[in-house]
């Protein structure tokens, strides 16, 4: 399954290195990411605030599942 990680800090990163241990997850994608996070996914650049651009990205890449780490992108409505 490939896998949408939404987030920066340090608890994106834990769930992106627990995320990318999982046999279910064939490709990992964060947005906005850090460094650490780039060592076990495949950070993108995409403008979380855009919904339309991140729901584009999910249809291109076949997302099965988006892990929203941070509270604000769920309280804009992400």
């Amino acid at each position: 399954m490939n896998i949408l990680l939404i987030g920066s800090g340090g608890r994106e990163h834990a769930l992106a290195w627990a995320i990318s241990a999982s046999p279910l997850c064939d490709k990992l994608f964060c947005a906005p990411g850090n460094p650490g996070i780039d060592q076990v996914a495949r950070v993108v650049d995409l403008k979380i605030a855009d919904h339309g651009a991140v729901i584009a990205f999910c249809k291109a890449e076949a997302i099965g599942l988006v892990v929203v780490g941070p509270e604000a992108p769920l309280v804009a409505g992400l």
